[in-house]
């Protein structure tokens, strides 16, 4: 299959009856409609003569034996060598499969995905080869997966491995040793929710934020530690702030009064609690009606309703980063209007 100046590649197809005693040149893979799909044999894998009529029941009336020319990689082993160039603490391998490794996160912890799109991109351009990755700051949970290498041919030079494997070198040597493909772990926060509304605070209705924020937080680790209710009085608002505040909470929220209705007063509040307003609005929808802002070095945020009901809002978006270290500035809410439109 490719040339070196001594022998080629070359792959043998053999008759599956004659293939007893030879070992398979690829995986196989089985599928069967509704129930299974996955590897059958494995690469190497030695054929004997029970193996035949599972051969035959996949549509394989013949396989490939390989003998590979010196300079060329097979699929799984090239696949295998990327991702170990890109692993880093945090971060662990799948066995190789039909050319293709899954790199996953190791950690106990949910985490948001640091990529850098500049080497993968780098990478994609050698061609017959592919790394393909999570988009910058989505959410791994414990196991999940945020890339995979994967080879298009069967056989590739080893040469375009190299150069993976000094794209990723040198990016190292750049970043402290820091890998382009990493994870930041999220941290468990005690937060405070102040949930405004008089419909609620009165009992006319039955509060929905509450539940709503809890489920959210709690599947990233986190935990409301104390829910507070007010009505929709600028000054109450601004002692319940105030309140949580004093309880030394890693993070307050408030739901309730975002859009511009006269009776809606939380923007307003939080701004008077003495918050620093990063931004009302976002360029996300649902969530445009988000606040993002600072009480201190205490984060505080104003939750539009559509928290309540959308399964992926604004508030999807920012929560992750500041659990994970991060601090929300001007710019990062500018960018969420890029991607930002979510019709489900």
């Amino acid at each position: 299959m490719s040339d070196n100046g001594s022998k080629l590649t070359v792959l043998k197809e053999v008759p599956v009856q004659e293939a007893i005693g030879l070992r398979l040149a690829h995986d196989l893979t089985q599928i069967i409609p509704g129930e299974f799909k996955g590897r059958l044999f494995k690469k190497g894998h030695l054929i004997t003569e029970a193996d035949i009529p599972k051969l035959l029941d996949i549509g394989k009336e013949h396989i490939y034996i390989m003998e590979l020319a010196e300079g060329d990689l097979h699929e799984d082993d090239a696949a295998r060598r990327m991702a170990s160039a890109l692993k880093c603490d945090g971060l662990q391998l799948s066995e190789s499969h039909e050319g293709k490794v899954a790199i996953k996160s190791a950690l106990d912890v949910p985490a948001i995905a640091e990529i850098d799109p500049a080497v993968v991109h780098a990478i994609n351009e050698l061609g017959e080869i592919a790394l393909a990755t999570v988009r910058t700051n989505a959410v791994i949970m414990p196991g999940g997966q945020l890339a995979a290498t994967r080879v298009i041919p069967l056989v590739v030079p080893e040469a375009k491995v190299s150069a993976v494997e000094e794209l990723i070198a040198s990016y190292k040597e750049q970043h402290d040793g820091a890998s382009p493909l990493r994870l930041k772990p999220l941290r468990k926060f005690r937060i405070g929710l102040l949930t405004t509304g008089g419909e609620v605070f009165s009992g006319r209705i039955q509060d929905k934020f509450g539940p709503a924020v809890t489920r959210i937080v709690e599947a990233l680790g986190s935990e409301i530690a104390e829910q507070r209710f007010s009505p929709d009085d600028r000054h109450t608002i601004v002692k319940e702030i105030h309140y949580l505040r004093d309880q030394s909470y890693d993070m307050i929220l408030v739901t309730g009064g975002m859009s511009v209705d006269p009776d809606d007063r939380t923007p307003a509040a939080i701004a008077e609690a003495g918050a620093q307003i990063v931004s009302y609005g976002t360029p996300m929808l649902p969530g445009s009606m988000l606040l993002m802002g600072y009480l201190g070095d205490v984060p505080i945020m104003g939750l539009p309703g559509c928290v309540m009901h959308d399964p992926y809002t604004s508030f999807n978006v920012l929560l992750p980063r500041i659990l994970a270290g991060d601090t929300i500035v001007r710019s990062d809410i500018v960018g969420m209007g890029y991607g930002g439109l979510n019709s489900r």
